[in-house]
């Protein structure tokens, strides 16, 4: 009765099944095993975010470059104050604001975008204090630079002068006529008159809704697996059904004659 699953027709849906399951599973064990990832990313960044709360601040050069593993670690750099900037359009405590952002020059030549503090209202209109003078050392957490859509940063073009939409070094090189890190740190005690601005977790290390589509597409792979069995079982059942009642001589008028079933009859 069930010779009809070696005919050709057969043969390529068989085929079809025992790839298909095995590429179903692998797919949704991979996007599993990326939304694990990101799981233990954000645990991770969790731990080191609490650990760096209690950490001595090290040398900017030694946490350089920023990546998940020194992301909000507390790092320390002197230099003097340089070219101040705004930031618009940043959110702190429900409220919408603008960070003041000032270029550190280090005795390695480079500038490095410091993060003073926040205020609040309209950055066309406010006055942001002036940076201390002379030889300063400041303190604050370690933070990789900003990508303009990504993370909650506005992808704002068109400013007025002395305003910059996102903080990294492929921003500032076109504002400034020198060398910027390719970092920034935000001060834990905002200077006179401003709110500090809170470290943010390193990108992709967080429950975002990355890691959730990972979890949807883990479930939709092993949906699709099921499924392909119980097309299988569908497509098998009803081909033994149509060869039995064959068999029995109760098809239908006008049904075809041809056909797997129609050729078990005939070879019956």
């Amino acid at each position: 009765m069930y010779r009809f699953l070696l005919t050709p027709r057969w043969w390529g849906i068989n085929v079809f099944v025992l790839l298909a399951i095995p590429f179903c599973v692998f797919m949704g064990s991979w996007q599993l095993s990326r939304f694990e990832a990101r799981v233990q990313d954000h645990r991770t960044a969790g731990e080191l975010a609490e650990k760096a709360e209690h950490e001595a601040a090290r040398p900017l050069a030694e946490l350089l470059p920023v990546d998940k593993a020194t992301s909000g670690r507390q790092a320390t750099a002197s230099g003097r104050y340089g070219k101040q900037l705004l930031v618009p359009g940043r959110e702190l405590d429900d409220r919408q604001g603008f960070y003041v952002l000032t270029l550190l020059h280090t005795d390695d030549g480079k500038a490095l975008p410091v993060v003073r503090g926040w205020l609040p209202g309209d950055a066309d209109r406010a006055e942001a204090p002036a940076a201390p003078t002379g030889e300063v050392t400041v303190t604050g957490a370690l933070q990789a630079s900003e990508v303009p859509g990504e993370n909650g940063v506005p992808a704002r073009g068109g400013l007025p002068s002395g305003q910059t939409g996102a903080i990294s070094a492929a921003t500032l090189v076109n504002l400034v006529p020198y060398d910027v890190y390719d970092a920034w740190i935000t001060l834990d005690k905002a200077d006179s008159g401003m709110k500090p601005v809170p470290a943010t977790a390193a990108s992709d290390t967080g429950l975002d809704l990355k890691a959730f589509q990972n979890l949807g597409y883990t479930g939709e792979w092993f949906v699709f697996a099921g499924f392909v069995v119980f097309m299988w079982f569908r497509l098998l059942r009803r081909e033994v059904e149509t060869l039995r009642d064959a068999e029995l001589g109760l098809l239908p008028d006008g049904e075809p004659s041809e056909g797997p079933a129609a050729q078990e009859k005939a070879n019956a």
